[in-house]
């Protein structure tokens, strides 16, 4: 073949498709490349072994029309981050087609994260869970007034047997009052031959009407164990409360996690689809090169590997995808309860990120600390024990408790004596108190070094919150510099792998210059999702932080 037409039809081949490249850099459109760190395309010894064509000499008019292809910002070196373009076009069309089970392929239209946090709240089995510790507080605190409760008392004791045949019928109620006194009241009938030592146990004809009162005078005055309880019940319900609210910031934060690890999958698996249809789409071309003597034919088969190579990383990130969105399910449920896997076609894209004020860290560490469930539940724990510590301070007084009853009997009277006819009164003063007290004395102690220890374990986490903030600040400030600093990197990547595929059409490159260019500018355009990624749990991380998550 004559080289004269072979080298006239690559210098015109070559300016179609740099004029074709200045077009489309004008119009702003450009090429994206994703990829994973761990999926480098790796050179081997025997490719980096080939040998490098010549790049064959072009005319200066291809020269000047190459140069004016090259952006503006490109040529000077400097883009700053506003220019460069916020989602790319690769990453734009994740394949609908991705194969999932049909049955529960269930969603139909993009997917948010206020859609998961939604449905983590209507119907998630690990809610439903939780909110149950409200009925569990509740259910404790009704015991604990069941302390208060009403008490009916009844007996019938008869002898009807022996030297003495007696009968004796009583019922009576009890009332336990909150104040710590109680008033009791009943009536009881004794009929029969009594001793002469329980001639109190038999009443007139009509029976006896009784009532009476116990009052404490020093000890369980103003707290008993009745109050303790009850007391310490009503600041569990408040303590499950907030016990909700902590693991509801943390159910929030995993499924966050998982929704933006999902996002970043799909990312980098369009990545590894469309940097596997830049190599089959060549393909033809090196193809009907060989064919027609232009190109060597290991060049088509290094092709060929190539295309092998990225079909496989492309099944591994169609895995990873998977999976993500098998992990996401379980904070997707439908009205039911069922899991939800979402699809390829529920993708959304990254939140455009934005830089935080480092200014606002120290307002933000005291919403934190007003907000931050971990705190309030340590106060709570602390006004237990302080009612504890006042019960047992209860225990060092003397018991000493006055008793008022009153009694009349009716009817006719069972005595000549009519004895059981006059209405009767009794006052009476009891006194009860341990000498030693050291049961007291032991609750106090031990209730007072929980109280220490408590106030402790509160200064600590004070200082954790402290410092999460402060983390999650010092995150989110890293990962937006990052975003800013990977995107110009992609900027720059795809415009070299751009030129180098149209030298290699031109035939003033080779595939070995072509694939290292194709697979710096998915290094970058992945580390460009990692950093997405980072900035995005960051952003769950500082939210959590400052405990910015809905009541259920």
């Amino acid at each position: 073949m004559n080289k004269l037409p072979v080298k006239f039809i690559c210098l015109t081949l070559m300016s179609v498709v740099i004029h074709s490249g200045c077009a489309s850099s004008r119009s702003g459109n450009k090429f994206s490349f994703f990829k994973k760190v761990e999926d480098k395309t790796e050179i081997t010894e025997s490719e980096s072994s080939q040998d490098l064509s010549t790049i064959k000499q072009v005319s200066l008019e291809i020269e000047e029309t190459e140069k004016e292809a090259l952006p503006d910002d490109l040529e000077s070196g400097d883009i700053e981050s506003g220019d460069i373009e916020k989602n790319s076009g690769l990453f734009d069309d994740i394949n609908p087609e991705l194969l999932l089970p049909e049955q529960l392929d269930k969603l139909k239209t993009p997917l948010k994260l206020e859609d998961v946090i939604s449905s983590i709240y209507s119907s998630n089995p690990m809610v439903e869970s939780v909110l149950y510790s409200r009925d569990i507080a509740s259910g404790n605190n009704l015991s604990a007034h069941g302390a208060f409760d009403l008490k009916l008392k009844a007996s019938s004791e008869n002898g009807p047997q022996g030297f003495y045949q007696t009968y004796r019928q009583s019922i009576g109620l009890t009332q336990p009052l909150y104040s710590g006194s109680e008033v009791w009241g009943g009536y009881r009938v004794g009929r029969g031959d009594f001793q002469p030592w329980y001639r109190e146990r038999q009443t007139n004809d009509g029976g006896e009407f009784k009532a009476g009162m116990t009052i404490p005078l020093m000890r369980n005055r103003d707290i008993d164990e009745r109050r303790t309880e009850l007391w310490k019940s009503e600041l569990d319900m408040q303590l499950a409360e907030f016990d909700i609210q902590a693991q509801m910031i943390g159910f929030v934060q995993e499924a966050s996690y998982a929704y933006w690890e999902w996002i970043a999958a799909g990312r980098k698996y369009n990545i590894a689809k469309k940097i596997l249809e830049l190599a089959e789409s060549r393909n033809s071309r090196i193809k009907s090169q060989v064919e027609a003597g232009l190109t060597d034919p290991p060049e088509l088969t290094d092709n060929l590997r190539l295309i092998a190579e990225r079909r496989a990383k492309l099944a591994d990130a169609e895995r990873k995808l998977n999976q993500k969105a098998s992990k996401l399910s379980l904070y997707i449920r439908d009205a039911q309860g069922f899991p939800l896997i979402p699809s390829a076609v529920n993708l959304s894209v990254f939140p455009e990120p934005y830089l935080i004020e480092p200014k606002k860290m120290r307002e933000d560490v005291q919403i934190a600390m007003e907000n931050r469930p971990e705190l309030k539940i340590f106060d709570l724990f602390k006004q237990q024990y302080d009612v504890d510590l006042t019960q047992a301070n209860n225990l060092l007084k003397p018991d000493v408790s006055a008793v008022i009853w009153g009694s009349q009997d009716m009817g006719q009277p069972t005595s000549p004596k009519r004895d059981k006819s006059e209405y009767e009164m009794e006052a009476s003063l009891y006194l009860d108190v341990p000498i030693q007290r050291r049961k007291a004395r032991g609750k106090i102690r031990a209730t007072q070094a929980k109280i220490h220890q408590l106030l402790a374990k509160r200064h600590l986490t004070m200082d954790k919150i402290d410092i999460e903030v402060q983390t999650a600040y010092a995150a989110l400030i890293a990962a937006h510099e990052q975003v800013v600093q990977t995107r110009r990197a992609v900027a720059h990547a795809e415009d070299l792998a751009q030129r180098e595929r149209m030298n290699f059409d031109a035939g003033a490159s080779d595939l070995l210059k072509v694939t290292l260019r194709e697979q710096y500018a998915v290094e970058s355009a992945v580390k460009e999702v990692d950093a997405l990624l980072m900035y995005h749990q960051a952003q769950a991380d500082y939210q959590a932080a400052l405990a910015n998550s809905p009541s259920p």
